[in-house]
């Protein structure tokens, strides 16, 4: 095996390990944001801000993956 191809599967290793704990992150997130509004229908504006910022930032996270796979594969 030579560097290059050790170098793609660091790559497609950050991509899939930095996607899947945000992605599971975001499902139970949205499933407990759904059941509080449920709960109390007069705060789902508050509840609904709250889901959406909380979101923004664990998508951030997918986001440094994918950035350091393009930084591994550049290196190719």
């Amino acid at each position: 095996m030579n560097n290059s191809s050790i170098i793609a599967i660091a790559a497609a290793l950050a991509i899939a390990i930095s996607t899947l704990g945000p992605s599971i992150a975001q499902g139970m997130t949205a499933k407990s944001a759904m059941e509080s509004i449920a709960r109390q229908p007069d705060s789902a504006k508050d509840i609904r801000s709250s889901l959406i910022i909380s979101l923004a930032l664990m998508e951030a996270l997918t986001i440094y993956g994918l950035l350091i796979a393009f930084m591994l594969i550049s290196k190719i």
